[in-house]
């Protein structure tokens, strides 16, 4: 398959400690990849390299065919950081409708967004009344306005029902159907089943590139959780 996102020898440094150790991956098109491991396994890092506002010791970092970070990346990648970033004192409309100037889209797009967030009730919201779920709904609405050919979401569904998370990973498949890339880090190792794709990271290597069922063969458990320890014990 095309590759959306290729990386070749990889290092981060802050604060004087590697947190990335050359990191080598390629990344296919039109499919989820779940990028998962611990806390402080370097995830947030990396995918702060490849939207390209982290700046890297070492190594390459390639996106849709071009240098991470490249203006021309601008329109066509949306990042979802863990900490929402929209406006707490505008309605949900009103973030989602400036947001749309800035990329040029208009009312019907905003009006599919947030309907495919399942935001249309609450349309009217101050953000800064809405749960942590529903303000990183808002986030991620304002991600999809322009239609973005990769989409990487750091940790999306933290805090929200098990029933939303469900519909928000059947969203991203939809999404990938239609030819979306998508870049999704975790620390629950059972959304991994769901992804078509995983990167298994811990303290800043690459522990595996698999599909699910291939890390399930590799490791002889099926449990995805057991399958993790395996590698990080150095069996399989």
């Amino acid at each position: 398959m095309p590759t959306a996102i290729s990386i070749n020898g990889l290092d981060v440094i802050r604060g004087g400690r590697p947190v990335l150790r050359g990191i080598d991956l390629e990344i296919a098109a039109g499919c989820v990849t779940g990028l998962l491991g611990p806390s402080g396994s370097g995830k947030s890092t990396l995918i702060r390299a490849i939207v390209g506002v982290q700046i890297v010791a070492a190594g390459d970092v390639d996106v849709l065919g071009r240098p991470a970070g490249d203006p021309d990346l601008r329109r066509r990648l949306g990042y979802v950081t863990q900490a929402p970033s929209v406006y707490h004192d505008l309605t949900v409309l009103e973030n989602l409708t400036y947001f749309a100037r800035l990329v040029s889209v208009g009312r019907d797009r905003v009006e599919d967004v947030l309907e495919r967030v399942g935001l249309t009730p609450e349309s009217g919201q101050v953000v800064g009344t809405l749960s942590g779920g529903q303000t990183a709904r808002v986030s991620l609405a304002t991600a999809l306005l322009h239609r973005p050919e990769l989409l990487v979401l750091d940790e999306p569904t933290v805090g929200l029902d098990p029933v939303l998370r469900r519909d928000l990973w059947d969203f991203f498949h939809e999404l990938a159907e239609a030819g979306t890339t998508l870049l999704v880090s975790s620390h629950v190792m059972d959304e991994a089943a769901r992804c078509d794709t995983l990167v298994l990271l811990r303290e800043g290597l690459v522990l595996a590139t698999a599909t699910p069922d291939e890390l399930r063969r590799r490791t002889g458990t099926f449990d995805l959780d057991d399958a993790f320890l395996r590698l990080v014990e150095g069996v399989g």
